[in-house]
């Protein structure tokens, strides 16, 4: 019997399924504690349920960048073989990009998952990256982008299209200081993210173009760690109104909270186990289920479900989980 995954996804459902939550540090302790609490979730969820990704950008001294690309290196080297851990370098135009290609690509490339590139503006500018990339690693690697000013919003549909780029990313902090003081400072924060027109323009940009390529959408940091109210209730909009897959962690506090929003719940794992069941009896021909008329389009949707609910470590109905 076909399994779902090959009968129902096609060219509209391209996208990689990545971990919902990208955890980001850059200083030496919480890159070693990231990592640590990475492997100690992966046993207890099963799976692998969000990725680490060691920060070069922010987290290296000015002056010690090309120490701190070596030290990511070592890190990535010596990380587990099931871990998932990425690296995000400094943007294409910083003096220290190319060596921190040449020395965590070159060197940690086989252990790595993905490579961020900051500040993206334009095509060039993910052609300039994987032309480092392939220079340092041939066999290479997915790109993950940071879309961080108006221009590159604009661009975002092109530079998604990129074969290379896997996942597009909001760099909400960025995006509001590019605006020269014309949004407020609430702008980036937990509520006025989700209401600044502007801002909101971007996000929707950024996920629309991500979709459109088959391409994961990353949603940004929300910075008031300590607030677990606003940080359950972005993540929730992220996922439920904004159309994002994935989001940013910066502080081991937001992961489970990331995992939880962008999870389905019992209910919608329960229904889309029932209807893909149903389906599969039919050989996936048009059925009534509940009422309702359901085809390859909707089961399409119900399949995704089950992929998150496994992804985020939900434990899934026998008859669903052997398609796993």
């Amino acid at each position: 019997m076909p399994h779902p995954r090959d009968v129902l996804l096609g060219a509209q459902a391209a996208a990689s399924l990545l971990p919902v939550c990208d955890h980001y540090s850059g200083v030496l302790a919480r890159m070693t504690k990231s990592l640590q609490l990475q492997a100690e979730m992966t046993e207890e969820f099963g799976t692998c349920v969000f990725d680490c990704t060691l920060d070069c950008e922010d987290g290296a001294p000015v002056g010690g960048e090309a120490e701190h690309a070596q030290l990511v290196a070592e890190l990535v080297q010596g990380a587990s073989e099931i871990a998932r851990v990425g690296a995000r370098v400094h943007p294409v135009d910083h003096p220290a990009f190319e060596n921190d290609m040449a020395t965590i690509a070159g060197r940690a490339g086989q252990h790595l998952s993905h490579i961020m590139i900051p500040k993206v503006e334009s095509v060039d500018d993910v052609d300039r990256a994987e032309r480092a990339l392939l220079a340092a690693y041939p066999a290479g690697l997915p790109l993950h982008v940071l879309i961080e000013s108006p221009g590159a919003v604009h661009r975002a549909f092109e530079i998604a299209a990129h074969p290379r780029v896997q996942s597009l990313s909001f760099g909400l902090m960025d995006f509001v200081s590019a605006h020269a003081g014309a949004i407020p400072a609430d702008g980036m924060g937990a509520v006025g993210q989700f209401s600044h027109p502007l801002v909101v323009r971007a996000k929707l940009e950024i996920a629309s173009a991500a979709h459109a390529a088959g391409k994961v959408p990353s949603h940004c940091v929300v910075t008031e760690f300590k607030d677990e109210t606003a940080m359950r209730s972005a993540a929730r909009r992220a996922a439920r109104e904004f159309g994002y897959t994935r989001m940013w962690s910066i502080h081991p506090s937001q992961i489970r909270p990331i995992l939880e929003a962008f999870s389905p719940d019992e209910r919608q794992v329960d229904e889309a186990t029932r209807l893909l069941l149903a389906a599969e009896r039919a050989e996936w021909a048009p059925i009534s289920f509940d009422g309702s008329l359901h085809d390859r389009a909707s089961y399409r949707h119900f399949w995704q479900v089950l992929e998150r609910a496994h992804a985020t470590g939900r434990v899934l109905p026998a008859e669903a989980a052997r398609w796993f």
